[in-house]
């Protein structure tokens, strides 16, 4: 090789060594992506991650592999995704429990708020409020005299340690200023059976799992958890026109991944999510799960980042007043 060519190959070198994110985004995704679920296969969450994952393979022309990790309330999943290397190719359905987790627990080996670079909201899953079949209480109002004047009676059942339904029962006891005694199950589909059988008197879970029972008779419905009601139930009121103002929580799911991944993978990941949720057979099948696509503005790094980090300082104090922790 002559000394010109020589040159130029050294050039070249290090020219591609300084500009790695440029090179990596022209080639973004040249091999299968890995979505980390911290949910048990066949669940509500595993399959909208799912219906996600295979939409967005298709529009990134490249595979889009589940991979369920389950333990430690799902501090299991989200290491492994921050210990992944910031490439693109691991990236984690993030929840609530990812907001939580900051505040929950007090000896993790990372942070949320900076060992993750967010991609964008996938979907929220509005959660209702539900009694036992048999509760004298017939709506809201009648539901939080029956609270504050058996508050050493009332029991709370919820899905176990950074739960939705252990969140919504958080903030249910704060809005009140009232206390029950929560139960704690490995789950929510426990927690429901129970609620069922008449052993606790109230859930707070995502429509996909309260939905079903509320149309066969088998539990009362009080409210949804939303700021406006849901399309699925929209004869149902909501905690905040009932007289619980500022009452907001529902599931919600987005992706993230490992902190420096290049900003040109990370837009092109966000551009597949927001292609993804706009389909309407995607949409369709979401609302089979009894979720809501994300607006296109959420579904941006950006806009989601916000979100999440309110989503922190919204449940710190809460975790905090309350002194439960996962540690």
């Amino acid at each position: 090789m002559d000394l010109r060519k020589r040159l130029a190959a050294g050039a070249a070198a290090v020219w591609m060594a300084a500009a790695p994110g440029w090179v990596g985004a022209q080639t973004y995704p040249s091999r299968p992506i890995t979505m980390v679920i911290p949910f048990a296969a066949g669940g509500p969450t595993d399959a909208l991650g799912r219906v996600v994952a295979q939409s967005m393979g298709t529009i990134l022309n490249q595979r889009v592999i589940v991979e369920n990790v389950t333990g430690g309330g799902g501090t299991l999943a989200r290491q492994k995704t921050a210990q992944a290397q910031p490439d693109g190719y691991t990236v984690i359905l993030a929840g609530l429990g990812t907001a939580t987790s900051v505040t929950l627990y007090r000896k993790l080996t990372f942070n949320p708020l900076e060992s993750f670079d967010t991609v964008g909201l996938a979907a929220k899953v509005p959660m209702v409020l539900v009694g036992r079949k048999d509760l004298p209480a017939k709506n809201i109002a009648e539901l939080v005299r029956y609270i504050n004047g058996n508050q050493d009676k009332v029991t709370y059942g919820d899905g176990g340690l950074g739960s939705g339904s252990q969140f919504c029962g958080l903030l249910l006891m704060t809005s009140l200023n009232a206390k029950m005694t929560t139960v704690s199950y490995r789950g929510s589909g426990p927690a429901m059976l129970d609620l069922l059988g008449g052993r606790v008197d109230l859930l707070c879970d995502q429509t996909t799992t309260t939905l079903p029972q509320i149309s066969n008779g088998t539990i009362k419905a009080y409210a949804v958890t939303t700021k406006t009601r849901v399309p699925t139930a929209p004869e149902l009121p909501t905690l905040n026109e009932s007289g619980l103002r500022d009452f907001e929580l529902s599931n919600w799911y987005g992706l993230m991944l490992r902190k420096g991944t290049p900003k040109a993978t990370v837009d092109r990941l966000a551009a597949a999510l927001r292609a993804s949720i706009a389909d309407p057979l995607v949409v369709k099948r979401l609302s089979e799960f009894g979720a809501i696509p994300a607006s296109q503005e959420l579904a941006t790094p950006e806009a989601f980042g916000t979100f999440f980090r309110a989503e922190v300082d919204k449940w710190a104090p809460i975790i905090k007043a309350a002194g439960v922790y996962a540690d």
